[in-house]
Parts: structure tokens; sequence; C-alpha cells
């Protein structure tokens, strides 16, 4: 199966499976683990911020990091209408800190700084309270993109002029490090809580690490023992992260290139419609007539590729996916589309 469903779908290297194999290991609920340790240090560092807790998942990154900002309850969270938090944390924002989720439209999943005033709003006893701004670096299901700088700085603005605390959904923030040569410090900075995932592009099989002050953190390792995300000898998986970081993140820019030619090559397709140039990092996604016809056609040519809506694909390489599987990947495309 060539599988480009997501970069979610990577599995650890043989070496970072001996990483994994031989790390140091203790009681993480006790700071006694030294490889978690090792990681959380480094992730701070790497993020500009004071500290940074472990945790099993991205989207325990976004849960905790909003129920941080989020009052007893009603408080309102403003984050673009196609980000992770609506569409694939179960509700958990509402459920986990009595959240109400504004969402606003943008192009390629960014909204502007004045989609964000305008929803703003005003101090009232009958209305919700303006909270928190979620963005999400890169953007998952518009196609991978990153931020422009100038955008995502005057939405800072506004919100810190607005009084609202400020959350970076970071789960594929080092393909915008890639991408951009902005360092991950700069990408977080202004932003009180942002994380980083390694199960994605970086191809570790666990975790991801959520940073800020230190009192935020530490108040983040409440939840995260109130949730059930708090864990024993969790180096082994801390382990693999850190290897993603030392040797995972330059080669993001070969997932970005094999990205570009899927895309350009997709676009030589009768039936398909794309923009190559749009695509910058390593999501593609494409229109053609019928998705879910054509992802069951490639499912049985051992293609993998996930439907987002009636006519809209979604492709991601990864580290387990290379250019001759992008060729055969194209061609299953062609022929499925030229049987229809």
């Amino acid at each position: 199966m060539i599988n480009l469903y997501s970069d979610t779908q990577t599995r650890p290297t043989a070496a970072m499976r001996e990483a994994m194999a031989s790390a140091e290991v203790g009681d993480e609920q006790s700071f006694a683990d030294p490889t978690v340790n090792e990681l959380c240090a480094r992730v701070a560092e790497l993020l500009g911020k004071e500290a940074a807790v472990f945790l099993p998942s991205g989207t325990m990154c976004n849960a905790i990091g909003f129920r941080l900002h989020i009052g007893p309850g009603g408080d309102e969270v403003y984050l673009h209408r196609r980000s992770h938090p609506i569409v694939a944390e179960a509700g958990g924002p509402a459920a986990l800190s009595g959240a109400v989720l504004c969402p606003l439209d943008g192009e390629r999943g960014m909204f502007t700084a004045e989609a964000l005033r305008d929803a703003l709003r005003p101090p009232d006893r009958y209305l919700p309270r303006s909270r928190l701004a979620s963005v999400e670096q890169t953007t998952n299901l518009s196609g991978g993109h990153v931020w422009p700088w100038e955008q995502l700085s005057e939405v800072v603005d506004v919100a810190r002029e607005a009084g609202l605390r400020l959350h970076m959904d970071g789960a594929r923030l080092m393909n915008a490090v890639v991408a951009s040569g902005r360092s991950a410090a700069a990408w977080a900075s202004g932003f009180d809580t942002a994380w980083v995932d390694f199960s994605k592009g970086l191809g570790a099989p666990v975790g991801a690490c959520l940073a800020g002050s230190r009192e935020l953190i530490d108040e983040a390792w409440r939840y995260k023992q109130m949730w059930g995300g708090a864990m024993r000898q969790a180096g082994i998986v801390a382990a693999g992260a850190l290897y993603a970081l030392d040797h995972h993140v330059e080669r993001l820019a070969d997932d970005h290139a094999l990205a570009a030619s899927l895309a350009g090559d997709l676009a030589s397709v009768e039936g398909v419609s794309i923009d190559p140039s749009a695509v910058t990092t390593n999501i593609v996604v494409f229109e053609v007539a019928d998705a879910p016809a054509l992802i069951a056609a490639l499912a049985d040519a051992g293609v993998r590729m996930g439907a987002l809506g009636p006519t809209t694909v979604r492709a991601v390489t990864h580290l387990d996916v290379g250019a001759d599987d992008v060729a055969q990947a194209v061609e299953a495309v062609r022929t499925a589309l030229a049987a229809r």
C-alpha cells in the first residue's frame, strides 16, 4: 500500500527504534525520567518559552492549551472554521473547557486581523467573553499553507490589543520552519502557548510537547494528571521525539519537494483540478468530480488518499513515501479517472 492518507501514517525508522530501545527512563510523573526532561527542555528552548510538558497527543495539547486560557465556561475562542479543534476533536473544547467556538472564514485556512476584529464581542453580561485566538501552523485541511508573517503578526496585534490570549496549534510547525526559513521560536513569539507534534512529518510514533510560561506549564501538568495523560517510563517514546528533532527536521524539505512533484504531475491528469504553485509544504489538496469514488478505486489499486468532501482529495507526503511511490500514485489516479 502506498499510503498518502496522512503524515500520521509514518512509522519509526530502525534507527529511531534503536534510540527508543536504549533510552534511559524513570517515572515522568515524579520528573525522574531524564529523557522526558531532556525533551521538555529542548522544546521549551526551541519554541522560546520557559517550560514545556510532554503529552500523548497534539489533541491533548490543544485541549489543555484551551483550558489554560478559558475561564469557568462561556468564554469565546476565535479560530478558523476548518481548524482541528472544530473538525477533529470530538467537541472537546466545549466539553472540557466550556468554550464557545467562533469559527472564522479566510482563504487557505487562515483568517485576517480584520476578520478577528470584526468578530470580537463588546463587554456585555449578555454575551460570551472574548478570550482566546487560536491559529493552526501549517493549515491542515486547507492544504498545508504557512501563514504569511505579516498576516500572522497583524492577528497577534489585534488579539493583544483586545486583551486576548493566543494559542498556536503547531501540529506541523516544523514544516513551516523548513518551508519559511523562520525559526520555531519566531513563529511562536507573541503566543502564550504553542506546541509541536512528533507523530506527523517528524516520524515518531507518539507524542507532542506544549510550551509556555512556567506558571502555565505547572497548571498544564494539573490537567495532564486530571485527564489521564500522565505517564510513567515515558522516556521510551520521548527518545523517539528527540531522535526526530535531531534527524528528521531538515529532511522535511524532501517531503515538500515530493509534494510539489506530486502536485505538478497531478495537474497533467485529465479530470484533476489543482494549482501546483499553491503547494508549499507536504500537503496536496485537489479537486475531482467524485472524491469518494476515486478514493475507493485508488484503494483497489494499492494507493491510499483521503476524501475531504464530495469533490476534494488530500494526499500527504512523508518519510515512508518515495518518488517511485508518488509516480505510481499519479498513474493510479490517471487510470481511475480514465475508467469513469
